[in-house]
């Protein structure tokens, strides 16, 4: 990507210089380690910078180069695989996971307000799209609720330690739904699903199909399920404000210490992954993923090929519920808010921009990671940001909103 003038991109380079400045605010209150941003508005680079570090006690710098983890930035990529897989018509998404995993025969719902897991009642299997929409009747385990409980007993998070996809797929299958498909939203474990359909479907490990038909293409040579050779002390440490499990938004209590190291490189999962985690697994870096949103944005990669077809994205970049998510009934943690947003294919899709409480277009496309990483594409005006952080939980800090503000105050 080629760099541009930011006063000749339509941007005010005095306002967009108030990102860093921000940025550096974060790291120095200790809220952040370090952090980078990447602004591209028609495919140039109008604005890139990072301040902090990646690895507090190394003392080394959060730079271009820095690996992260995505986490929930891994859905989006899955989802377009998927979506690859239905413009070969080899499944449409009215079909059932049933269909392709058979464990999902058979399911059954939790009735309303049970207290007990064998409170349940005989339901249809979720379908592809309410995978991909998170109205299929899954969970997470750090949401609250029965049937997250159970997950999070059972230890059902998809850690990038824990094994075979296909092996947790099938022990999520043995519980029941938290409601019936179809019926509300609620952030899940549904794009993990979705990762085993892909394999069933194309005959490849979420691995391979990814790297065949994606990354590859697209020059994502940073991004994988295992932190990639050479990447040396690029890897950045992940920190928490919490006191206990980074990921335990159930029990959640602030720490004595904001930046507490909880993954550090040398001892980290996503060095030995074994698990290819559909919905959180890929590590990356920001050049890297700037190229798939820009290929969200444009429909094309950077040597102008398509991966996949331009009615297919836009397709994915719709509002694919009947209102916001607001309007589902959600009961679950979220990457975004929840008024005035929709949510597509893969991530959520602004609708009313009054509503969410925060400056946009209708139609921006965005989602983000437990790490506090985010991105969106605004394709009213040609516009991608990445923004890279490693802080867990991602509703630590409202990051996310004040940089939005930040880009769309600099617009001219």
């Amino acid at each position: 990507m080629t760099r541009t003038s930011p006063d000749t991109s339509g941007f005010d380079p005095g306002r967009l210089a108030r990102i860093g400045t921000w940025m550096q605010r974060y790291v120095d209150d200790r809220k952040f380690a370090g952090a980078s941003v990447l602004v591209a508005q028609g495919g140039q680079e109008v604005y890139f910078d990072a301040t902090g570090q990646r690895n507090i006690d190394a003392g080394l710098a959060f730079d271009r180069e820095t690996t992260v983890r995505l986490y929930s930035m891994t859905k989006p990529i899955t989802t377009l695989a998927a979506m690859m897989l239905v413009e070969r018509g080899l499944f449409h998404l009215d079909a059932h996971v049933s269909d392709f995993i058979p464990s999902f025969k058979d399911m059954h719902a939790l009735v309303k307000g049970a207290d007990r897991l064998d409170q349940v009642e005989p339901c249809t299997t979720p379908t592809i799209h309410q995978l991909m929409t998170h109205t299929s009747g899954l969970s997470y385990p750090f949401n609250p609720g029965l049937l997250a409980g159970a997950m999070d007993e059972a230890d059902l998070m998809f850690r990038p330690d824990q094994g075979l996809l296909s092996d947790m797929v099938d022990r999520v299958a043995q519980l029941p739904l938290a409601f019936r498909p179809g019926s509300r939203w609620e952030y899940s474990v549904s794009i993990d699903i979705l990762g085993r359909v892909i394999e069933m479907v194309s005959g490849q490990t979420l691995d391979a199909f990814f790297r065949e038909s994606i990354l590859d293409p697209l020059g994502m040579d940073r991004t994988a399920f295992r932190v990639p050779g050479g990447t040396g002390d690029g890897f950045a440490a992940l920190y928490t404000p919490l006191a206990g499990d980074a990921m335990a938004l159930n029990a959640a209590r602030a720490g004595d210490d904001t930046l507490r190291l909880v993954d550090q490189p040398g001892s980290s999962p996503f060095e030995r992954a074994t698990m290819h985690s559909g919905g959180g697994g890929l590590v990356g870096t920001i050049d890297d993923y700037m190229r798939f949103a820009e290929m969200l944005r444009s429909g094309v990669t950077a040597a102008g090929e398509r991966i996949i077809g331009r009615r297919t994205l836009d397709f994915m970049m719709r509002n694919h519920l009947p209102g916001d998510i607001a309007s589902m009934g959600p009961q679950s943690f979220a990457e975004q808010p929840m008024e005035g947003m929709g949510f597509g294919l893969g991530g959520a899709v602004v609708i009313d921009p009054a509503r969410t409480r925060v400056p946009g277009s209708v139609g921006d496309f965005s989602w983000g990671g437990m790490a506090s990483t985010f991105f969106w594409v605004d394709r009213a005006l040609d516009l991608s940001v990445v923004f890279f952080t490693q802080l867990s939980p991602s509703s630590a800090y409202p990051a996310r909103p004040q940089l939005k503000a930040l880009v769309q105050g600099a617009a001219t």
